[in-house]
């Protein structure tokens, strides 16, 4: 792929006004020492404070773009190319697309043959950066050596050759009063364009532009207001784009470093505490700090949910440095590396400040044959070994490295998981519900797209909800327990359910309630599901219907899923959850009547309900009746109903509500306290009058 930054040209603008001062001065200290002769008069102060000086505005122009392409050269020594055009009366080359020009050697000969502008040279209307963006524009369109070889190939009729891509990038530094006159530049720069893409389409030896990112950098002296302002990068045409910044003299370093970053996609790394010796005294030594440009990979090729890169932003800069600490360093033999963690990533580096007494020191340190381990902070404590330093045939590299499990060690065993040794994995499970899942191809392709999206919608629903481990879950615990229990989930996860299948789910759902109301246990079969069976009677049945009702939420596509979610809801609520309950109180029926007894027993029976309120039992009996009363030829309001008077049929009922007509309430010893006038009713039996004063036998009661 052809990107942008493969051609990249400055134009420096080298009229009159760049051979004024930066307004950034440095004073001579070295001038104000002791005399050796101690006759000669002291310096007057007056003079000691004119001992400065200060660079022009052209040296600062060039000493950054020349740094610019230290940077990029010592990061990518073949395949970026630079050129530098010099602008004032007329346009100066200084190098071209050659590999032999490509050189910081070449180049500072160049500029040092061009030297700072003539101040007082005559002021004319010929003095313009004009030239230099014209020119700028043909060398654009110049093939480079490998456009070159592609031009040949394409003439000699290579196939695959529809069109040779060619992008680049303009710099120009440069000064200007106010925004009009930028926008001036930016239009003549872009008709410029737009006729040299004209004339390329006509000649054979020249190449079109398809795309150029025009950067603008408005330079000012130091402490100097400009009308000038920042514009982010914004698209004029199809085939330009264009930014400007504004900078004065003294910052224009930093700002380049910045714009070297997005340009190439570069990353900083500052290495802090490096033990050095302090150059006036070699028995102390001291911490220092130096920061390295490499490729953004080297950061991003970590892969790990710790990583935890620590940034900051140095003073003065306006981009981010990850900071890593120093480690002890190693040699770079195999017996030396062997202990590493593997390789992600290997790139360049290169220091911002190659002049600086620490970076020198660690340049002569890494290429001496020793290799340096930096260490970054864990997200949970701790700090672990992520970047390693080294040299190799006189280039230093920056390794990327793995801080996960690597993939060249023995696969972890299933059993080990995050929370120890897990043995209840439902493996076989997993092994059917990948074979449920297989795809066959078809003899007829009709529609292959609309299989395939059927086929990811199918795996997708049934996927919703799989629990890894049996200890996990409840329904698929009871599988082999539960003989209706498989024949369900089966029929749960038919998409074309029918009547018959609703019917036995609704079936098997009501022999789930009739347990319930037993208050049977579930019959867990595995060891590990102790858990579960700490819970009590309730709380199983409870979770057991909340996971049946995430289950048929995960596969309910038809009504007759819907109304089995609804009656799996009803039992949950049954059980106690409180939660369901009060969803179904908001649908309940205003009359409040109770449709099913809970029990017809005595008081002195057992009670056979889960819930001794009236309420509970009396909602889920109307909820029961209003959503069963359509299921299949019985309801299970009917089988209700029938299961019961069976059960009443065995014993006699009540006397006194066998005697009451039908629709009023039986009193209970009616003739309890009244007098006995006549004896033909009852007969009583006298009893002494330390006893009760009187005792009635009333019919139907056992005594």
């Amino acid at each position: 792929m052809y990107d942008i930054n493969q051609k990249t040209i400055f134009v420096l603008d080298h009229t009159q006004y760049f051979s004024i001062s930066s307004e950034d001065y440095v004073p001579l200290d070295f001038l104000k020492g002791k005399s050796n002769n101690p006759s000669d008069p002291p310096l007057p102060a007056s003079s000691q404070q004119n001992l400065q000086f200060s660079k022009s505005l052209w040296t600062s122009s060039v000493e950054s773009s020349i740094e610019y392409c230290r940077i990029v050269w010592d990061l990518f020594p073949r395949g970026k190319l630079i050129r530098f055009i010099v602008s004032d009366t007329a346009a100066h080359i200084v190098n071209t697309w050659k590999f032999a020009t490509q050189n910081m050697s070449h180049v500072l000969n160049a500029m040092a043959l061009v030297g700072v502008p003539q101040w007082n040279a005559p002021q004319s209307s010929d003095y313009s950066v004009i030239h230099g963006l014209r020119a700028a524009i043909e060398a654009l369109a110049e093939p480079t050596e490998q456009q070159l070889i592609l031009m040949q190939n394409q003439e000699a009729g290579a196939t695959g050759l529809e069109k040779i891509p060619n992008k680049g990038r303009v710099i120009c530094i440069t000064s200007a009063r106010d925004n009009p006159s930028m926008k001036s530049l930016e239009d003549i720069f872009h008709n410029v364009l737009l006729q040299q893409n004209t004339v390329a389409m006509a000649q054979k030896k020249i190449l079109p532009i398809d795309h150029c990112h025009l950067v603008i950098i408005n330079m000012v002296p130091m402490n100097k207001e400009t009308l000038v302002t920042n514009r982010a990068k914004k698209d004029l045409s199809p085939c330009l784009s264009t930014e400007i910044h504004t900078t004065s003299a003294p910052e224009i370093s930093n700002k380049l470093t910045h714009l070297i970053m997005s340009h190439y996609d570069l990353a900083s790394t500052t290495v802090t505490g490096i033990p050095m010796k302090e150059e006036q005294n070699a028995n102390s030594s001291a911490n220092y700090d130096v920061e390295i440009l490499h490729a953004r990979n080297a950061h991003t090729a970590i892969c790990g949910n710790e990583a935890l890169l620590p940034t900051s932003i140095k003073e003065g800069a306006e981009y981010e440095t990850v900071t890593l600490k120093w480690c002890t360093p190693r040699g770079c033999g195999a017996s030396d590396m062997s202990a590493c963690p593997p390789c992600l990533a290997q790139h360049r580096v290169t220091p911002v400040d190659v002049t600086s007494r620490p970076s020198s020191c660690l340049i002569n340190f890494l290429l001496n044959g020793r290799s340096v381990l930096l260490e970054m902070p864990r997200k949970t404590g701790g700090k672990t070994t992520s970047h390693l330093l080294s040299a190799r045939g006189g280039e230093i590299f920056i390794h990327a490295l793995q801080i996960t499990r690597s993939c060249l060690e023995d696969p972890p065993s299933i059993s080990e998981g995050p929370g120890g040794r897990i043995t209840d994995y439902r493996i076989a499970d997993f092994a059917a519900f990948i074979k449920a899942h297989r795809l066959v191809p078809l003899k007829n392709k009709v529609k292959p797209e609309d299989n395939l999206h059927i086929a990811r919608e199918r795996l997708y629903n049934r996927s919703l909800y799989f629990p890894l481990t049996l200890s996990t879950t409840i329904v698929f615990n009871l599988q082999r327990s539960l003989a209706w229990l498989p024949n369900f989930l089966r029929k749960i996860a038919k998409e074309d359910m029918d009547k018959t299948d609703e019917i036995q789910c609704q079936q098997n759902i009501y022999d789930l309630y009739t347990a319930s109301t037993r208050r049977e246990l579930l019959p867990f079969s595995n060891l590990n599901a102790n858990r579960i069976k700490g819970h009590k009677k309730v709380d199983q049945y409870k979770l057991f219907c909340a996971e049946l009702e995430v289950i048929i939420k995960s596969c309910a596509s038809t009504p007759y899923h819907k109304k089995i979610l609804e009656n799996i809801q009803n039992v949950r609520a049954a059980c106690g959850d409180a939660t369901v309950k009060s969803e179904l109180d908001a649908t309940s029926d205003p009359s409040g009547k109770t449709i099913i007894r809970a029990t017809t027993d005595s008081p002195l029976s057992p009670p056979h309900s889960m819930d001794t309120s009236s309420s509970g039992t009396g909602h889920i009996s109307k909820v029961t009746k209003r959503n069963f009363s359509n299921v299949g030829q019985r309801s299970l309001f009917d089988i209700v109903s029938s299961t019961e008077r069976s059960q009443c049929s065995k014993r006699t009922d009540f006397s006194g509500r066998l005697c009451t007509p039908l629709g009023q309430v039986a009193k209970l010893y009616p003739d309890f306290g009244l007098k006995d006038a006549d004896g033909s009713a009852t007969t009583a039996t006298p009893v002494k009058e330390e006893t009760l004063g009187i005792k009635l036998e009333v019919p139907g009661i056992r005594t």
